[in-house]
């Protein structure tokens, strides 16, 4: 997941290719076909309908563009935020970048699937003990 400073973050509202989704937005209204990035927005950390519009926008519309979060983006937030789509964050002013590269290192992997890698990962091995007659 990239990661950017806020202080970095510039805003491309010229860019015809990159669109800023309101938080109460549906996300299956939109006419997907020449948007390269999705800005979704954080109004508080407490607000997760982000994560929502972001499993929405990657799992069942396939957008395969760059999802990313902004507004208020907490370090604490960003490995949900990995596993329900999203490819890049703006850290919220006062975020320490150190850390949050920290919280993205501290899980090698996960046993439930997520937006990236549906299947659970016990899932092959139920598979493979599959008793045939």
């Amino acid at each position: 997941m990239k990661l950017i400073p806020f202080q970095n973050h510039s805003r491309e509202t010229a860019d015809p290719t990159v669109l800023e989704l309101a938080v109460d937005a549906d996300p299956r209204t939109l006419h997907l076909r020449d948007v390269r990035r999705i800005d979704l927005h954080f109004p508080k950390f407490t607000d997760g309908r982000a994560f929502s519009q972001a499993y929405l926008l990657r799992r069942r519309m396939g957008f395969d563009g760059e999802i990313r979060a902004t507004g208020d983006v907490l370090s604490d937030q960003l490995v949900q935020m990995k596993r329900t789509g999203f490819d890049s964050a703006v850290l919220s002013a006062g975020q320490d970048l150190c850390h949050a590269r920290a919280q993205l290192s501290r899980f090698s992997g996960f046993y439930q699937g997520d937006a990236l890698q549906p299947q659970p990962r016990f899932a092959p091995t139920l598979n493979s003990n599959v008793v045939t007659a």
